[in-house]
Parts: structure tokens; C-alpha cells; sequence
């Protein structure tokens, strides 16, 4: 028996919102309430949300534990650190400093407030000096 990650109806409403539609276009298009719909999308999310961790984590195995950026620091000097971690590692960083900046932010932006970083975000780092967050 196949699991699939989104339900029909779940894909049906993140396709329309996609599409640019609001939750009560939809409810009218597919005949039920605003807050079915809200319900039906958080869902939604929460699940990928869930894959994506779980993803994040399989990538992470193969990869050296190299630092922790740790919540109330500035992540300006996150970089530095994380920077000097891979220096000692003998591994050459494929990402220079404002690439960092911008991945870290990116792929954690409820974690990431300005230069403050809100939540502990590990850092690991393959051997091809890519480097990984989780």
C-alpha cells in the first residue's frame, strides 16, 4: 500500500494557492468552509515541513558534526565561527561569507530574526566542503 506525503485534496489546495487564489476563492470553488480549507493547507505545510526536516537529517548523516550556531547569538558571527570550524577540519568551504549569510537565513527564517539567531541551528560539513544545517 502506497503512503503519499499530501492527500488528493491537500495537493488540490496548495495547487490553487499556487495559482494565487485565497482560502475562500477556494472554499467556494470546492464547496466547503474558509476554515476547512485553512485546516486542509496548515496540514499540508506541516507535513512538508516534516519531509523536509527528515531529508535534512538523511543528508546529514554522511557529513562531520563541525559546530552549533547556539540561539541569542549574532549570526554574523556564526559565520566566523562556522569559518574557523571548517579551517581546522582541513576542508576547504564551498560557500564564502554572504553566501552563508544568505543560505543559513533561507533555510531557517523562523529561526534567523535580523542577525539574531533565535534557535540552535547544527552545522555539518562533507567532505567536498558543502555544508549542511539541521
Amino acid at each position: 500500500m502506497k503512503m503519499d506525503l499530501l492527500t488528493r485534496r491537500q495537493k488540490e489546495i496548495l495547487r490553487y494557492r499556487a495559482q494565487g487564489l485565497t482560502q475562500q476563492q477556494i472554499a467556494d470553488i470546492t464547496n466547503t468552509s474558509k476554515s476547512n480549507i485553512s485546516i486542509v493547507e496548515r496540514s499540508a505545510r506541516e507535513n512538508i515541513q516534516r519531509a523536509k526536516e527528515a531529508l535534512d537529517f538523511l543528508h546529514t548523516l554522511n557529513a562531520l558534526p563541525l559546530c552549533t550556531l547556539k540561539e541569542n547569538s549574532d549570526l554574523f558571527d556564526g559565520v566566523s565561527f562556522i569559518q574557523e570550524e571548517a579551517a581546522k577540519t582541513g576542508i576547504p568551504v564551498t560557500l564564502d561569507p554572504l553566501d552563508l549569510i544568505n543560505r543559513i537565513r533561507s533555510g531557517f527564517p523562523q529561526r534567523i530574526h535580523g542577525r539574531h539567531i533565535r534557535e540552535d541551528i547544527e552545522v555539518f560539513l562533507r567532505n567536498d566542503g558543502e555544508l549542511l544545517f539541521g
